[in-house]
């Protein structure tokens, strides 16, 4: 693994979708949370958060299973990031991006 990158160290909890680790579906939605700076790692379908199973996790354990997480090191509370596909790169946004998940809203959580 590269350089720790992240301001909040490797054991900090993070929420994440149960089957990124069970099913090792791949991550498709990143937040960090503007209220408690809380990181929220989503897999690509469409279920509202609070329909999800989720799983507290260390954010290292994250970025052992998909070292592409730690591009998104700097992104800054209340941003999000996204991508298409397992290899698609990260895009970025203060506001959500239109149609993801449409249904969700990670303040809930």
């Amino acid at each position: 693994m590269e350089e720790w990158k992240f301001a909040d160290p490797p054991n900090v909890a993070v929420l994440s979708d149960k089957s990124i680790f069970k099913r090792g579906d791949w991550i498709a939605y990143v937040s960090h949370m503007e209220d408690d700076g809380g990181w929220l790692f989503y897999n690509c379908d469409n279920r509202d958060w609070e329909e999800r199973e989720k799983m507290l996790v260390g954010l290292q354990e994250v970025v052992r299973i998909d070292e592409s997480i730690m591009e998104l090191a700097d992104l800054p509370e209340g941003w999000h990031a996204w991508r298409s596909s397992k290899s698609s790169p990260w895009q970025r946004a203060k506001s959500r991006p239109v149609g993801f998940n449409d249904n969700d809203n990670p303040a809930k959580s």
